[in-house]
């Protein structure tokens, strides 16, 4: 307890010392204090010391195993004596966590028979003192958890918890007794897994909700926003233990908002309460939708807090970015409260409710209303941003008219706004609205001299296309505020230019000359501490007009910027400098301008780059509950997150710049090739751990992405001699090093997304590593697809059990839909991966695609999406394809799926089924023939469909032409010829799938050099379609023909004209149209 460190770090190492040699003696002890000691202070602190012995997890020697089993024993009985005993209620929740914390380790092994009975007697006797049952209760809420996975708990004691529960949130006096019950009740609903037990205690909640106002209405807010806290928490937890009076409850909770007479903490909880509802939308979809009431009075609460804003004269004279200035606690929670309400319930609910609030606001007098109701429009784009789009108009007109308004504050809200509009309801909002919003955009710069980040959010979703109308005017005003004086003004201006120059293009070059001197001024003059993040912006503006504009026009100046760089590098640098991220993007930036003429930096480059991205993450671990010192410090860049008993804190700002500098390695090996070649062998193993690096998942995804980049840089050394003497060994090295690596990793990725990544970059790895992959690599790579299919299959049908919820409504089955789309993309890369391997290793493949086939085959289901049974279909053309006779066994499983998908209603499943059946007339030899009538009828349906040539569907029509094609081919003798080979013909030329209108059109053409007969027909009368179809390929250009098909096209030609009677062929040109017939005088005449 001593304030002295280094008399607390002697102390410390002394109990340590007890703790690991006298056990017994040191457990005794304190508890001896604990039941004796006069003093207080003495009493609590051996409480705390207690607890802390017990939860010691040293994983060589837990502490409590490491007692006698006498200590034990006298230890359990000496805890429940000190806590019957204790008068002080601080102290006795301290002996309560002790308690807790001992009996979470000991109850699963029925090893304290003792402690159940007498919590049971300290609750119900009706001689116990408050204070002793309020510490039992606070023991039943931390052990609830172990409790209700007790089943004969559940079974034998669970109705005498639930009565007495229900006596104590009644207590007559004591409302630390009632928080206590609360706290239990709360804690066994969150922890019991059965719906019915859950059913079983759905009478305690109107006590529960009492607690909550009985201490409103005595005055006590202290309590009340205990109680409040704990039922946000159940609100999380278990909202459907709510849905049977949530409209009381809700109700209950909008009151407690609306009431101006409480403290804003008590209205802040009961929001929170509200909006954690509506959030909690896995375990209660829809739940909080089917009450519009509630939440129109919510939204005007929220719209009354954001009116607490004061006119702060600070905010006029802001010298550094002091928008905040006159923003109080209410102002800031109904912000964050918008966005998450909206995002939470959804454009179909809030949008009503928003377009009638509004205009109200806007119609006002006063300038706080027309400010909320900016503030608002912004808060809830992004979760509206699907029906604000509908009404665009409106949402538009309602912000520009407020760019006139006369009061300052309520015309930058406006800017504001239109900056997040940009961003949430972009690109629609640019493409319809540029030639309304850019022009007030350029005056607000006049109006404010300052430029909005409102211009960034715009230019982020336009086109070059859009902007360049708007380009004079616009850097015209950021070059005179780049002069300002004002350091806030000139930094703004900075990031514009940079965002305007990014979204130009090459229609910056015109820019260039006026707009790089000024930059090149700023990165060598900002020089001092004050002005850092302007040299930092300046760095950033300059990467971005460098590769706006290309290497040509930004060479020379490139060499002057690099030389600062290379400066400035060298420099000792602050660690809360924001140069180092600025300049490790700017770097990479002029990399990509540059190319391989950046190849020299790389040395000076690389060093610190490296060293960022070793950053370990600053993490400090600390008990939940415990009253250990916890530096509760309010530093922004350390973000808390509670796992189980645990609270992990973590220096975001670290991992931000780890994230940066990873990205930057992945850019450099993309962008250099095989010149990254000498800088594998230390990124490889920085970049491969990060794989599995959970703290943050941009760190993830750029490890991800590197990966095929650092296997094909190595490749392309090899294969161009650039690696010092390494032959394909070093390949095979580097891929046994990374492809284990990302099966491993891929086992653990949690997000659905990130593992969609990792198949993807896996499968360009294999296409790298080709058959230097192992038998044992290939069997974990195809154990891990297994896996990544059953863990998909359990997500997807835990979404559907959510479809059943009572309140699933239109806007959940909308999240579900995206969340489904997800699934797919992690489906389409497991058919790549397949599709790589099959290609990769043939027939030696089958033995594991037989063990797939379980995993596989059920995917042509049909009740299975359309994607999934595109996908399984595409697998099997590939077996037929790359494993030809060898594949011929699965003929009999597969072949009757893909007829029938032929008729599928979705195009893409219709372009897999007809292409597969072009594959087996291919490959299929006897085993197909019995089959031609059933594929040609298939076929027919593809091709003779009234909706055939429609965009969605060409490409399927394509496919089954090629398909029929190959049945003309090695099926001749199982059709009727005569009908068959013109009807093919009549459908070509096929000119959307260029692979397979490439194959066709040769196909055609060795017809015709054996005289098909079938295809010429009876008097060559089919000549004039076949010269028809050469004009229209040779129109394609290369397209539609190899060049060697163009060659064998042009010379029968030359044949036809030749042979054919003049008046013949006069007649076959003049059906020609006229650029058909231009195209062939031309290869004629040549």
């Amino acid at each position: 307890m001593s304030a002295a460190n280094e008399q607390r770090s002697h102390a410390e190492s002394l109990f340590n010392l007890c703790r690991d040699l006298h056990p017994d003696a040191l457990a005794l002890k304190l508890a001896a204090v604990l039941h004796a000691s006069p003093a207080l202070d003495f009493r609590a602190m051996s409480a705390v010391l207690l607890r802390k012995l017990l939860t010691h997890r040293d994983s060589d020697a837990p502490f409590w195993p490491r007692l006698s089993s006498a200590s034990q024993t006298s230890l359990k009985s000496l805890l429940l004596a000190v806590l019957h005993q204790e008068s002080d209620r601080s102290t006795a929740k301290k002996v309560a966590d002790t308690i807790s914390a001992l009996a979470v380790s000991l109850l699963p092994d029925s090893a304290w028979p003792d402690l159940l009975p007498f919590l049971f007697h300290s609750v119900s006797a009706s001689d116990t003192p408050p204070r002793l049952q309020e510490s039992a209760l606070l023991i039943f809420a931390q052990i609830a958890y172990v409790l209700a996975d007790d089943a004969s708990f559940i079974g034998s004691h669970l109705p005498t918890l639930h009565t007495l529960l229900l006596a104590a949130l009644s207590h007559p006096s004591s409302p630390d007794v009632r928080v206590a019950a609360l706290s239990a009740a709360v804690n066994l609903v969150t922890s019991l897994e059965s719906a019915a037990d859950r059913n079983r205690l759905a009478d305690l909640l109107p006590p529960m909700m009492r607690t909550l106002t009985e201490s409103l209405n005595s005055g006590n807010e202290a309590t009340a926003q205990e109680a409040l806290e704990l039922l946000v928490e159940l609100a999380g937890a278990e909202p459907r233990f709510l849905r049977r009076q949530i409209g009381d409850v809700v109700g209950a909770m909008i009151q407690i908002a609306e009431a101006d007479g409480l403290e804003e903490g008590t209205r802040h909880l009961a929001i929170e309460f509200i909006i954690t509802l509506a959030e909690a939308r896995e375990r209660a979809p829809g739940m909080m939708r089917k009450l519009p009431q509630f939440l129109s009075r919510l939204f005007s609460v929220l719209m009354k807090m954001l009116l607490d804003l004061e006119d702060d004269p600070a905010w006029y004279t802001a010298e550094v970015q002091d928008e905040d200035a006159g923003e109080t606690s209410n102002y800031g929670v109904a912000q964050e409260c918008l966005d998450r309400l909206a995002i939470a319930v959804g454009g179909n609910t809030i949008v009503p409710v928003a377009s009638e609030l509004l205009p109200a606001f806007l119609a006002a007098s006063e300038w706080q209303k027309h400010h909320a109701a900016l503030i608002a429009l912004a808060q809830i784009a992004e979760g509206c941003s699907k029906v604000m789009l509908k009404n665009l108009e409106q949402v538009v007109t309602m912000v520009l008219c407020s760019f006139q308004d006369p009061h300052p504050r309520v015309r930058w809200a406006a800017i504001n706004a239109i900056g997040q509009l940009s961003t949430d309801l972009g690109p629609d909002l640019q493409t319809q609205y540029h030639q309304r919003v850019l022009p007030a955009l350029a005056s607000a710069m006049d109006d404010f001299q300052n430029p909005p980040s409102a211009v960034l959010n715009f230019c982020e979703n336009c086109t070059p296309d859009i902007l360049t109308p708007y380009l004079d005017g616009i850097v015209g005003k950021l070059l005179v505020l780049l002069q300002n004086g004002k350091q806030m003004v000139q930094e703004g201006a900075l990031t514009a230019l940079a965002s305007v120059a990014d979204s130009s293009q090459e229609q910056f070059q015109k820019y260039y000359d006026a707009v790089m001197p000024y930059l090149k001024a700023i990165l060598m003059n900002a020089t001092n501490k004050s002005n850092r993040m302007l040299r930092a912006k300046s760095m950033e503006c300059i990467s971005l007009v460098g590769m706006a504009v290309g290497k040509e026009k930004f060479r020379d100046d490139a060499k002057q910027v690099m030389e600062v760089l290379l400066a400035l590098q060298g420099s000792q640098v602050e660690t809360d400098d924001p140069t180092t991220s600025y300049m490790l993007q700017a770097w990479a930036r002029l990399c990509k301008c540059l190319g391989q003429d950046f190849l020299p930096y790389m040395s000076v480059v690389m060093p610190p780059l490296l060293q960022s991205a070793q950053l370990k993450p600053d993490v400090t671990i600390t008990s939940a509950g415990s009253d250990d010192d916890i530096d509760d410090s309010d530093d922004e860049s350390v973000e808390t997150i509670t796992l189980g008993d645990k609270r992990i804190g973590i220096r975001t700002s670290v991992l931000e710049e780890k994230a940066t500098a990873c990205n930057m390695l992945c850019c450099y090996a993309d962008e250099l090739k095989e010149g990254f070649y000498p800088w594998i062998d230390q990124v490889a193993p920085t970049l491969v751990p990060l794989l599995k690096f959970y703290f943050h998942e941009e760190v993830r995804k750029a490890a991800v992405a590197a990966m095929p980049e650092l296997l094909r840089s190595a490749k392309l050394a090899v294969e161009k001699g650039q690696a010092q003497g390494r032959d394909e060994s070093y390949i095979k090295q580097l891929s046994d090093y990374i492809i284990p690596a990302l099966v491993e990793a891929l086992q653990k990725e949690p997000e659905t997304e990130i593992c969609a990544s990792m198949l993807d970059s896996l499968n360009e790895c294999m296409q790298l590593s080709g058959s230097l992959l192992s038998e044992d690599q290939v069997r974990s790579i195809v154990e891990q697809i297994k896996h990544v299919i059953t863990a998909s299959a359990a997500r997807k049908k835990e979404r559907a059990e959510r479809t059943k919820a009572e309140d699933f409504d239109a806007e959940e089955e909308e999240i579900l839909k995206e969340e489904n789309e997800q699934e797919e993309e992690v489906f389409d890369q497991i058919g790549d991966c397949l599709g790589t391997l099959i290609k990769t290793f043939k027939a030696s493949f089958l033995p594991f695609f037989d063990e797939l086939s379980l995993y596989i085959t059920p995917m042509l289901g049909k009740d299975k999406t359309p994607e999934e049974r595109r996908i399984a279909i595409c697998i099997f053309d590939d077996v037929a394809e790359q494993c030809r006779e060898a594949a011929l066994r699965y003929y009999d499983t597969y072949l009757p799926f893909l007829l029938e998908a032929c008729n599928d209603d979705n195009a893409d499943v219709r372009q897999a089924a007809v292409y597969g059946v072009g594959v087996c007339a291919e490959f299929g030899g006897s085993v197909f023939r019995p089959l031609v009538g059933e594929a040609l009828f298939s076929l027919n349906n593809v091709i003779g469909h009234p909706d055939a040539l429609q965009s969605d569907n060409v490409m399927a029509y394509d496919n089954a032409v090629s398909a029929l094609g190959k049945i003309c081919q090695f099926h001749r003798d199982g059709i009727d010829a005569a009908k068959v080979v013109p009807a093919w013909l009549s459908c070509l030329p096929i000119k959307n799938d260029l692979i397979e209108a490439k194959i066709v059109h040769e196909q055609l053409c060795s017809m015709v050099e054996r005289s098909d007969r079938e295809l010429l027909g009876p008097n060559n009368q089919q000549i004039p379609k076949i010269v028809a179809v050469f004009a229209e390929v040779l129109c394609g250009g290369k397209d539609l023909a190899t060049e060697q098909t163009v060659s064998r096209i042009i010379s029968l030609l030359r044949q036809i004209q030749q042979t054919l009677p003049p008046a013949v062929l006069a007649s076959t040109w003049s059906t020609l149209q006229p650029q058909q017939q231009l195209a062939l005088q031309s290869v004629l005449s040549s």
